[in-house]
């Protein structure tokens, strides 16, 4: 494993895919990298087993290959996402981040596309080192049924 995670992943060659992360608050970046990659292999490495996503404010959430499918959705847009860390609170093997996101340009037809929101994901670092995405909800900050005000 890299010494110094973040600088592992600025050295890497372009277009190469940085590892999994050894910090947790690496994972942000390395999600981005491996999102912005194109490839829903490299991205569906940064789950843990068992890992939810929650898509939306109210929606049913996505576990198993119904969640690496949305995000490989997401990911064909060829919009590339802008990930800035908020806060990283670790505690023995879990991570709380909040991490502010966006996606905003066009797609492969010509569409525009904008789309962001403040996540509250949860990581856990697993036997093997690697911290990977237990919860993920992009949409963790945004209020669900709540009447205007």
């Amino acid at each position: 494993m890299p010494e110094n995670p973040s600088e592992a992943l600025s050295a890497a060659p372009p277009g190469a895919l940085p590892g999994l992360p050894t910090r947790p608050e690496d994972v942000p970046a390395v999600f981005a990298a491996r999102f912005d990659s194109g490839d829903p292999a490299a991205l569906a490495e940064l789950y843990e087993e068992g890992a939810l996503l929650a898509a939306g404010p109210g929606g049913a959430p996505l576990t198993g290959s119904a969640l690496h499918a949305a995000n490989a959705r997401l990911q064909a847009l060829r919009v590339p996402i802008e990930v800035r860390p908020r806060a990283v609170y670790a505690t023995g093997d879990l991570a709380l981040l909040v991490v502010d996101w966006l996606m905003e340009g066009t797609d492969p037809d010509g569409r525009p596309v904008r789309v962001g929101g403040t996540a509250t994901d949860v990581a856990r670092r697993g036997a093997d080192g690697w911290w990977r995405y237990a919860i993920d909800s992009p949409f963790g900050t945004a209020p669900a049924g709540l009447p205007e005000g």
